[in-house]
């Protein structure tokens, strides 16, 4: 096969490559920690490798998926690199999505293997039906009986012992992952990654966070995250360890930074605000070389006292988007000069500020921040329409794109404003469509208004994001009650959305009020007019 047994790459340009050639190179150091099991890279690269011989055997395709749907555990790795290895595309599902997001997203994008537990699989019952697609399930643990006219179930242990096989050729340009993130309309979109992508982004960060073989990341981010995945394809560059945290309490993340001497940790704000307000262990800036901060600004006051408790451990304020995987970053000696600022481009990618008619902005002038190079991503799997929002051809003459060529290039169109300063240094001003962004996620107002309407105990709503000092964004609510009701019963309301929403989308606050909630010219429910209205009641 095409997989990691197989190949001896001077340099890594698949992404099952970062594995294998940190094995080579060093096999007996350590490369991911587990509830205090540690394997080494020579292990991994076996595992990964096969893994993929037993999709091979399952029949897998070239770039046919294979979603993964787990805690962060060993398995979750070895399956997100084995996939590719076998010529296949790997889904990330975020484990605190509810089966019913579980299903749109193996549908969607036509899930051919599923990977989970015994425990999740059971939560899958009625859901799997309405794939017709997945033809396989591999569980990872516990006895699980065939089901009736369903995939057929396969263990763990099974798939990684089968015999070796001839795989597919794969090529840097071919797709490795399908990272799914909340859009606008409410449905998630699955963001199309390549190996050149993957690996292209591995290597620009690892180079300006200065990664190393000394190196011990925590993983204390999903998975299904860019900026989680990033944990593991920068530390397998640098041929570092990565220590695979699934934890309960902000405490939790303190005692593994002290407990696995981490060397960089890598988090949103809202688990850094909870950090900061906590006793941080003596001595962890003695190892911690630096923490970096991804998914939406940190406050001041967070930075200055997360500075205050380990001091010679280097800030690294970053901005990214999952069409991109990372843009910007603002160098630690720069912190104390601009601490608002989100830098400038990292290595390998250049990035612009455009007016709406595609020209440059002067210094201090507002415009949309553009993605250009190697990061840029392959579009939104089966959305032609959102993909044409978002990825757009660069005009000529616009930073290095030259004049006279004749093949087109695409760029990231971001939907974000921002600002460049004379020195260079980007500032980021607002977003441009409605998102919320809550705990480190991006979520879809229409998102959270399906689930109310499904309950059938609201007649209209609207979901917007209201500052909060924890969450970033809470997601505040307002319904009228069904007609030929006078009320909504909150209580009953807020527990269905426990039922059916992953607790980061669970709404922050619900105000009920006697409707109808006000128009745009569109006829569409002001959201805009609403979020307003409710700042300034506050």
């Amino acid at each position: 096969m095409s997989g990691p047994l197989h190949r001896h790459p001077v340099e890594s340009t698949l992404l099952h490559d970062l594995i294998a050639t940190a094995a080579r190179r060093e096999p007996q150091a350590a490369a991911l920690t587990q509830g205090g099991q540690t394997l080494d890279y020579a292990s991994l690269h076996a595992q990964v490798a096969a893994f993929g011989h037993g999709l091979l055997e399952l029949g897998l395709q070239r770039g046919e998926r294979v979603a993964i749907y787990l805690e962060k555990r060993v398995e979750t790795v070895v399956a997100s690199f084995g996939a590719p290895a076998a010529g296949g595309v790997f889904v990330p599902l975020n484990p605190l999505l509810k089966p019913e997001q579980v299903g749109f997203i193996l549908a969607d994008c036509d899930v051919r293997v599923l990977v989970t537990s015994a425990q999740r699989l059971a939560l899958l019952a009625d859901t799997l039906p309405q794939c017709p697609a997945l033809r396989h399930v591999i569980v990872t643990d516990g006895a699980q009986a065939p089901w009736p006219g369903g995939p057929a179930i396969t263990t763990w242990a099974d798939a990684l012992s089968a015999p070796v096989r001839a795989g597919h050729r794969v090529i840097d340009t071919d797709v490795t992952a399908i990272l799914y993130t909340s859009g606008s309309t409410g449905r998630p979109k699955g963001v199309v990654l390549s190996h050149r992508n993957m690996v292209a982004g591995a290597k620009s960060v690892a180079s300006y966070l200065g990664n190393h073989a000394g190196d011990t990341l925590l993983a204390a981010l999903p998975l299904s995250f860019d900026a989680g995945f990033s944990q593991l394809t920068t530390a397998f560059h640098a041929g570092a360890r990565v220590v695979l945290l699934n934890y309960l309490l902000p405490r939790d993340v303190l005692r593994a930074l002290e407990r696995e001497r981490v060397t960089g940790l890598t988090a949103v704000p809202p688990l850094y605000i909870q950090l900061a307000q906590l006793e941080w262990p003596a001595g962890l800036d003695q190892h911690l070389r630096y923490f970096a901060n991804t998914g939406g600004r940190m406050p001041r006051d967070t930075l200055q006292a997360l500075r205050q408790r380990v001091p010679r451990t280097r800030p690294f304020l970053m901005y990214g988007l999952t069409e991109a995987f990372r843009s910007t970053y603002l160098p630690p000696e720069e912190v104390d000069r601009r601490p608002d600022s989100i830098g400038k481009a990292i290595p390998n990618a250049e990035i612009l500020v455009l007016r709406e008619d595609g020209t440059e902005c002067a210094p201090d002038e507002p415009g949309e921040l553009v993605h250009r190079g190697p990061l840029v991503g392959q579009g939104y799997w089966n959305d032609p329409e959102k993909t044409a929002e978002r990825y757009r051809l660069l005009p000529p003459g616009i930073g290095g794109r030259l004049q006279g060529l004749q093949l087109p290039e695409y760029a990231v169109y971001s939907g974000d404003t921002v600002r460049r300063d004379a020195e260079g240094y980007l500032y980021f001003i607002g977003r441009r469509d409605e998102m919320m962004k809550t705990s480190g996620y991006r979520v879809s107002p229409t998102e959270v208004e399906e689930v109310l309407y499904a309950s059938r105990q609201v007649g209209e709503c609207a979901a917007f994001g209201v500052d909060h000092p924890m969450l970033g964004q809470a997601i505040q609510v307002i319904a009228t009650p069904v007609a030929g009701a006078s009320e909504v019963d909150v209580a009953a309301l807020m527990a269905h959305c426990k039922q059916h929403m992953p607790i980061y989308m669970v709404p922050h606050g619900i105000e009920v009020v006697a409707g109808p909630l006000p128009r745009n010219p569109n006829g569409k429910i002001d959201r805009k007019l609403l979020a307003t209205q409710w700042g300034e009641s506050d």
